[in-house]
């Protein structure tokens, strides 16, 4: 379980629990959560123009209808925002979004959306406080370092503000035939799998061996350069992976289950929090 005690953080704005905080700026950009029902509609259509018109996921008649990317899950969770201020402010400058699920927030539903795919059951027993993350997406002039970590660093602010020992949830890599991403599920399978202890299990329905070849006959720095940088983000913070991939044709992607012990990642950003706080 993490330890950590975090310094207090009056700069930020941490959840609707505790409105006021003011927004992590970094130039022109910021990072908070969504605090009203048209940011969320604006969170679901950034959703809907990355998966759905970009990268081709398969939309019903009633998404297409609203051109929404949406489900009972946004309801429940806490919508991390990355916001371009030389856009305007509220919901015309949210380019970027992560979704945040919390035990309390998962109980109100019954499940957490990673259920869906995986068996989860080792991670209910995790003694900790957990996070799910997903629904992770930028709009397509804003996929960059500097993004990804302003959006990490509100994750973190988050993390410190609930006490949350362990993240996970599920991230994708483009395409549904896991033998043309063979090198990067086989990297991922033999260098980053989770201890038991804290493994998921794709669902026997829908299980996909990730070790696609002989692992000796691996690349590894092509296969982990050829990762999506927020998989590749994850590896950082010290993330492993679930045991099997799940093939989501609706979003055509093959996803892997991520986990990660905030430790690091609270680590990572202490120092940060540190100037800010002085």
């Amino acid at each position: 379980m993490n330890t950590h005690v975090a310094p207090a953080l009056p700069r930020f704005i941490l959840g609707n629990a505790a409105p006021g905080f003011a927004e992590l700026r970094s130039g022109n950009l910021g990072v908070r959560l969504a605090v009203s029902a048209a940011e969320l509609d604006a969170v679901q259509a950034l959703r809907y123009r990355v998966f759905y018109q970009e990268m081709g996921a398969r939309a019903d008649a009633q998404t297409l209808a609203a051109a929404r990317d949406c489900d009972l899950f946004d309801e429940v969770a806490d919508h991390l925002l990355v916001m371009d201020h030389d856009l305007g402010e509220g919901p015309n400058a949210v380019v970027g979004t992560y979704r945040l699920i919390r035990e309390s927030a998962a109980a109100k539903i019954g499940r957490f959306y990673s259920s869906g795919e995986y068996d989860i059951s080792a991670l209910n027993g995790f003694s900790g406080r957990k996070l799910e993350l997903g629904r992770s997406c930028t709009d397509a002039a804003y996929r960059s370092r500097s993004v990804m970590q302003l959006l990490w660093r509100g994750i973190a602010a988050y993390v410190f503000h609930y006490g949350i020992d362990l993240m996970f949830g599920c991230a994708s890599l483009n395409g549904t035939d896991p033998d043309a991403l063979a090198p990067e599920l086989t990297y991922l399978a033999t260098r980053h799998l989770a201890p038991a202890a804290i493994r998921p299990r794709a669902l026997p329905h829908e299980y996909v061996e990730m070790r696609r070849f002989d692992p000796a006959k691996l690349d590894a720095r092509r296969a982990l350069l050829a990762l999506p940088p927020l998989v590749k983000g994850y590896l950082r913070l010290g993330g492993f992976v679930g045991e099997g991939a799940v093939i989501d044709r609706q979003f055509n992607t093959t996803d892997i289950a991520i986990v990660v012990q905030t430790d690091l990642v609270t680590e990572k950003y202490y120092r940060h929090y540190e100037r800010e706080s002085r």
